[in-house]
């Protein structure tokens, strides 16, 4: 169903923020070229993934998995947020390396790049006609109250805020402790932050919940270290696009940051179980009261978590018999 999974609201959010910045920014951005990225980005998942459904298929000799192009999507809709280029060729370079990481650059069933940012380094790196413009957004406030509403909701739904908060806050206590030290006012320093580009990675970007680390503790420590490191390559090597870069060079760290701190994987599978049971509570806590008020009774706990538990072991059974891949 439509908006039941938090990515199909990151994909409305994404196609809201594509429209708004042609609309709004003048972006030089091709219609052709977002058609590009979704069509190469949504093959190559759809082809990875039906070998690798075979492969399971073939050794396990079990159900073999449906296949679901929701982050596909979702990578394809950041690429052509972030990504320019002259050419549909590096476009394509770009969707594909963006997938084909997830299958390949991965250790156990954990993929530690973020596909987008593995697609637009890889396009920065392998052609001469790939850039990002970090100033696209302008500084305009509206824009960071619509990113932060907008990331706000993701975030809560996912449980990242952690990772955003710790991110922000250590990048921008680094820029306060450079702007007192260099006696500059504080004009400049809200110029540096007040980007929508650096909003949209810090609610977007670095809080894809499958390719950073599952503890929290790991998840600080592991968003710490890309601020301190955005703000070396800012500030000292003068690099425009210093965020994408710290979170390529930083992502392998994940998986040493997830042997110190063991802790289960985020799962989009369990997501939805756990809206659905939530659902199917308050359903029952509603039958509940409607019954006890029929009869004059005031409904128990016992009879309210007797369905709960009965509606867990639905879920079970539900869940076993119908697989999604989820890379």
């Amino acid at each position: 169903m439509l908006l039941k999974d938090t990515r199909d609201y990151q994909i409305l959010f994404l196609g809201l923020f594509l429209v708004l910045g042609i609309g709004t920014r003048d972006w030089t951005l091709h219609p052709e070229f977002i058609a590009v990225a979704i069509a190469f980005c949504l093959s190559t998942q759809w082809l990875l993934s039906s070998v690798k459904g075979f492969w399971s298929f073939d050794n396990n000799q079990e159900q073999q998995p449906s296949i679901n192009l929701r982050s596909a999507l979702i990578t394809s809709l950041g690429l052509s947020l972030l990504l320019r280029t002259d050419h549909w060729i590096t476009m394509a370079l770009a969707a594909v390396s963006a997938i084909a990481s997830k299958f390949f650059l991965k250790i156990g069933d954990k993929h530690f790049f973020n596909p987008a940012n593995f697609g637009i380094i890889s396009a920065l790196t392998l052609t001469s006609n790939a850039w990002v413009s970090p100033g696209q957004w302008g500084e305009e406030w509206w824009y960071c109250l619509v990113f932060v509403g907008t990331g706000g909701l993701i975030l809560r739904k996912i449980g990242r805020w952690d990772t955003t908060v710790a991110f922000l806050g250590s990048y921008s206590l680094l820029e306060a402790i450079r702007n007192l030290w260099l006696g500059w006012t504080w004009d400049v320093y809200w110029h540096r932050l007040m980007s929508g580009s650096l909003l949209l990675f810090a609610l977007f970007m670095v809080t894809d919940p499958r390719s950073i680390p599952n503890a929290k503790i790991g998840r600080v420590v592991w968003a710490v270290c890309i601020a301190c490191l955005t703000f070396i390559l800012r500030n000292y090597f003068f690099l425009s696009t210093a965020v994408f870069w710290s979170l390529f060079a930083l992502a392998p760290l994940t998986i040493f940051l997830d042997y110190l701190w063991s802790s289960p994987r985020f799962s989009w599978l369990g997501e939805g179980r756990r809206q659905e049971a939530e659902g199917r509570r308050q359903e029952d806590d509603e039958g509940d009261e409607g019954e006890g008020g029929d009869k004059g009774e005031i409904p128990t706990h016992n009879s309210t978590r007797a369905k709960c538990a009965a509606s867990a072991n639905s879920t079970q059974h539900s869940s076993l018999s119908t697989l999604i891949t989820e890379v």
